[in-house]
């Protein structure tokens, strides 16, 4: 990862901290995919993407979660309850930015 996609996932975390959210996790990887930050919102565990774009010219930054993406996110979630024996509540969001502009908060990106 650049600089620039560290840049932006401390100011996501950041971002959701102050929104409430507990992280979990961050950078969890398994054979299938990464999640970029695994939080805890009450009872929910939500499973966050992060994106971050230098400009708009090739469309904003939520425009590069892919349905392809979605599901190596989807994938990876799975993984992740599976190995933890988790079953709570789950739901998936993204922070995403594009150039100076200030983050984002999307939830609900991925329905299941």
């Amino acid at each position: 990862m650049n600089q620039a996609g560290r840049d932006a996932e401390d100011r996501a975390l950041a971002l959701l901290e102050k929104r409430g959210l507990k992280l979990v996790a961050r950078n969890w990887h398994c054979r299938g995919g990464e999640i970029d930050l695994i939080m805890r919102d009450g009872d929910a565990l939500v499973f966050v993407e992060v994106r971050h774009r230098g400009g708009s010219r090739f469309g904003g930054a939520a425009d590069s979660i892919t349905a392809a993406k979605q599901r190596k996110l989807l994938l990876a979630a799975e993984v992740y309850l599976s190995s933890h024996n988790i079953d709570s509540p789950c739901r998936f969001d993204a922070v995403v930015s594009v150039g100076g502009d200030a983050p984002q908060w999307l939830k609900n990106v991925i329905t299941q």
